[in-house]
């Protein structure tokens, strides 16, 4: 089995030494989409909570002690300090150079990460602060999501790949009402987030792509709704997107059916290959480990 996203591995191929803000997922749990051998981006449910304060536990003016730990793993030794009590429970920075430091790699690696964090946190913070959105937005979490990642694109974050899910879809049991619901959020979110966009005047710059992990069955079953089926549609978004169907409108005769779903025309892999190359502007083939016909999105 795959341990990789394709996401991921682009993220291997492409973008070694980029920015941690390089893929944002918000949501504050990494996608399998985002999986990578060299772990890339950032993960959050929301500004306030993406940083190492912990509001309510301490008093107000009062340092958040996880916060304070994490800035002293990135403090440069003063000169008069270059050989410091090993057991003094110091910043791991201020180590001396031929110390002798076992799991160094890893030390370093904690290092790293906890600045890469502290950078983000309030770059991420500060953009929230300071940019508005342009668009009314549907008090969803999808539309709460989106303006979020609108804004993180007007402050400029130099982001290649945002991720956002909404759940809800796998509706084995009453369906119609679900449904409803859920494509009525989603249209909405995105209506609000592309006029966001155009207000900006970021649309030509942004390449917005629906997906799901499964489709549904064409008949309903005993308890009003529809078990997992072999095809659902995509949808791409932006202005330099060639608008149309790609691939054959799908067909519900009986026999057009491969044991009672929709037959798919188009390998969703052509579609990662469409965007790894036109949009993300990288070949496909170390990502995808073969060549797949792109489709003409852009």
């Amino acid at each position: 089995m795959e341990k990789y996203g394709w996401l991921g591995r682009y993220f291997d191929n492409c973008c070694a030494g980029c920015d941690p803000t390089v893929a944002v997922d918000i949501g504050g749990q990494m996608p399998q989409a985002f999986f990578a051998k060299t772990p890339t981006g950032i993960s959050l449910a929301n500004p306030q909570s993406y940083r190492f304060m912990s509001p309510g536990r301490f008093r107000p003016g009062q340092v958040d002690l996880l916060e304070e730990s994490y800035e002293k793993m990135n403090e440069m030794p003063d000169a008069a300090d270059a050989t410091p009590d090993v057991n003094s429970g110091g910043s791991i920075g201020a180590l001396a150079a031929d110390m002798p430091q076992p799991g160094g790699a890893m030390l370093h690696f904690i290092e790293r990460t906890a600045l890469d964090a502290q950078v983000s946190s309030d770059k991420i913070r500060a953009i929230v602060a300071q940019v508005k959105n342009r668009a009314s937005y549907p008090a969803t979490q999808l539309g709460n999501n989106l303006k979020l990642i609108a804004q993180l694109i007007a402050g400029g974050l130099p982001t290649r790949v945002y991720f956002v899910s909404q759940g809800g879809y796998d509706t084995h049991i009453n369906q119609a009402g679900t449904q409803d619901r859920l494509l009525k959020e989603l249209g909405d979110a995105v209506n609000a987030f592309v006029a966001d966009l155009k207000a900006q005047g970021n649309l030509q710059r942004v390449l917005l792509m629906t997906f799901s992990e499964f489709g549904r069955r064409v008949a309903e079953n005993a308890n009003g709704g529809t078990d997992h089926g072999a095809a659902a549609p995509l949808f791409v978004i932006g202005d330099k997107v060639k608008a149309g169907l790609l691939g054959r409108y799908p067909s519900l005769a009986p026999q057009d059916l491969f044991q009672g779903d929709i037959k798919f025309t188009v390998d969703f892999r052509s579609v990662y290959a469409s965007v790894l190359e036109s949009w993300l502007k990288t070949k496909s083939v170390p990502i995808l480990g073969r060549q797949f016909e792109p489709l003409q999105l852009v």
